[in-house]
């Protein structure tokens, strides 16, 4: 089989029955891509490759100076897509056994402290207290970023039948298209039902308002372009919306983080997902368990989260360097 078939026919694979996500799917099938580049034209059949191709593609990637990470994971695109080659009868011989990745690099998380955390969400909250719609979203969203350490992808894919505010709980659709039921505190259900109450139906509003506006045509009687929301989809359902009524875009919400959260005293963390390593930590700091912190993260595998133990570790060392007497 042609290489570019079976990059297409794995793609599929990786989407419909292993249901990864939409970004991992791209990934992958794009380092497999660029793989055909790299052998062809000499080789045009997934067939005909072998460890020596396989070996060269790594090679390139890391002298054009790609991170261990990005080749790591290209290795281990490499290594699915021909144990699903091989299962499948289009080679022979699984080329990519010997194929050796290199070691990630162990880097700890940025973490905002609880103090800035607190500075952050007070500001968000005294801009939101005129009742100024977005002010009211932008405080509900960076209450729930936080206070359910959600990813940006799960809160801009939240509709508005997924939160219980009397539970305070959401329902959240993580990688893997896995469904998880996090908490949130009180501040976070005081933002969301303002948001809900007032925000929300405000920003509805000033949609349908844009619409009527763009159906009347323009002054010289051709029909205007409705305007398209955020993130370019149908509004439908959707809890957080942008500022003409759309569902939210995670670009904004990048957007509104950094611009916040940059600001913060003492917080080197400016991400959306930074919000979700602080609330992390704090968790742990606070006397949480790992298990439990997993379950709300929605981490496959425990080893992904123990890293927020080694921040905690890390804090805690520094405080003893500090505080005691003989450090």
């Amino acid at each position: 089989m042609r290489i570019d078939e079976a990059i297409a026919a794995w793609t599929a694979h990786l989407a419909d029955v292993r249901r990864l996500s939409p970004a991992t799917v791209r990934a992958y099938g794009s380092d497999l891509v660029d793989l055909a580049a790299t052998v062809a034209p000499a080789v045009t059949d997934v067939a005909d490759i072998d460890l020596e191709h396989l070996r060269e593609w790594a090679w390139r990637a890391t002298q054009s100076g790609a991170a261990r990470a990005t080749v790591a994971r290209r290795t281990a695109a490499a290594r699915a897509f021909f144990a699903w080659a091989l299962e499948n009868g289009l080679v022979e011989t699984d080329p990519s056994l010997r194929l050796i990745a290199p070691k990630r690099a162990r880097t700890l998380p940025a973490v905002a402290s609880a103090a800035s955390m607190r500075e952050v969400l007070d500001a968000a909250a005294a801009r939101a207290a005129d009742g100024d719609p977005l002010a009211l979203r932008d405080h509900a969203v960076l209450e729930l970023l936080y206070g359910a350490a959600v990813r940006v992808s799960e809160l801009c894919g939240l509709d508005d039948g997924d939160v219980d505010l009397g539970r305070r709980t959401a329902r959240v659709r993580g990688k893997g298209s896995k469904d998880r039921v996090v908490p949130f505190g009180g501040p976070a259900a005081t933002a969301l039902d303002a948001y809900l109450r007032v925000g929300r139906p405000a920003l509805l509003a000033g949609m349908a308002d844009t619409k009527r506006r763009g159906a009347g045509g323009a002054a010289d009687g051709t029909a205007r372009r409705p305007q398209s929301d955020d993130a370019g989809r149908t509004p439908g359902p959707a809890l957080f919306l942008g500022a003409r009524g759309g569902r939210l875009s995670t670009r904004t919400v990048y957007d509104l983080v950094s611009r916040v959260v940059g600001g913060a005293v003492g917080s080197s963390a400016t991400g959306p997902h930074a919000l979700r390593h602080s609330a992390a930590t704090h968790l742990l700091d606070g006397g949480a368990d790992l298990r439990s912190v997993q379950e709300m993260l929605g981490h496959a595998s425990l080893g992904t989260t123990q890293i927020y133990t080694h921040v905690s570790s890390e804090r805690l060392v520094s405080t003893y360097k500090l505080a005691h007497p003989r450090a």
